[in-house]
């Protein structure tokens, strides 16, 4: 048993390093760019987008920060705009699919999905899945709405940001580490049942499903990378799951964030999780039909 949970462990950090190899520097450089404010003049490039989604058009810096950083910057951009709990709900569907592309464009990337892959499903798939919230009733979206606040921090000078940004990364990497690890211990020791023997391809894919909606897609990928590295996963696997994860995942706390201005939690989850289960599919389906070695290597 002590052997089991040394294997476990070792191959659980082995995983998480991979991934901190991405997180670490690209959350610096997400840090940066918020310090230098450098999202403004990228703000254009989103301008067309407002008026396709019903937003205002300084909501543009919003989307950029969002799709560029996190969650977290696009609020923060947004929570002055006195948005409706109706553009709240778009924002955070079209966020929720598409953000932090930087960071987890490069996570996927680890498993083999290529970054163009990643940021045309995305940009797209926000595109598609938002869509029908532009049509449902009004009724559907209370009137009444909380004004709580995120703002961004604010530093004294550079070094001081820099030395802030690296403590948030390494407590995230202590964080991202200890809960693989402890995932892939409990994933581990419930393989090694007689009950889940003949079934062990399907707990691979629905631990890595599971982790990534509740968690999001940086857990789900260290799960994935580490099945994926033992030959656990097929192509069609991870094809199947990283398609899934991209369009619907961290549908407990990111969607919460929305919610505390007035979006509406229930919109958001169907609409992504539809989206979700259609594209994954018919994508698969596509996918094996046609060579797509340019999606996910062989």
């Amino acid at each position: 048993m002590k052997q089991f949970l040394a294997n476990s462990l070792r191959s659980a950090v082995q995983s998480g390093l991979l991934i901190l190899k991405f997180v670490v520097p690209l959350y610096l450089l997400a840090d940066i760019l918020l310090y230098f404010d450098l999202l403004r003049p990228l703000g254009f490039l989103f301008a067309p987008v407002t008026s396709l989604l019903d937003l205002p058009p300084e909501a543009a810096v919003a989307l950029a920060g969002g799709v560029l950083i996190n969650i977290y910057a696009g609020i923060a951009f947004a929570a002055p705009l006195d948005l409706s709990p109706y553009q709240w709900t778009v924002l955070a569907v079209f966020l929720g699919v598409c953000h932090s592309m930087i960071v987890e464009s490069a996570i996927m990337a680890k498993l083999g999905i290529s970054y163009g892959y990643s940021i045309l499903l995305r940009g797209f798939g926000a595109c598609l899945t938002v869509l029908p919230v532009l049509f449902l009733p009004a009724s559907l979206f209370s009137q009444q709405q909380q004004h709580d606040t995120l703002t961004l921090p604010r530093y004294d000078d550079f070094w001081q940001m820099l030395f802030h940004s690296l403590h948030k990364a390494v407590v995230l990497s202590v964080e991202i580490i200890l809960l693989i690890s402890l995932i892939i211990v409990v994933m581990d020791l419930l393989k090694a049942s007689r009950l889940l023997q003949a079934r062990l391809e399907k707990v691979n894919t629905a631990f890595s499903i599971i982790v990534g909606q509740l968690l999001g897609i940086t857990y789900g990928a260290g799960i994935l990378i580490r099945e994926a590295s033992r030959g656990a996963l097929s192509r069609e696997d991870i094809f199947f799951i990283g398609t899934f994860l991209m369009i619907c995942h961290s549908i407990v706390e990111d969607v919460l964030l929305f919610v505390l201005f007035g979006a509406n939690y229930w919109v958001i989850l169907g609409v992504r999780l539809t989206a979700a289960l259609v594209l994954s599919a018919l994508l698969l389906r596509v996918f094996r039909l046609v060579s797509l070695d340019w999606v996910i290597r062989p």
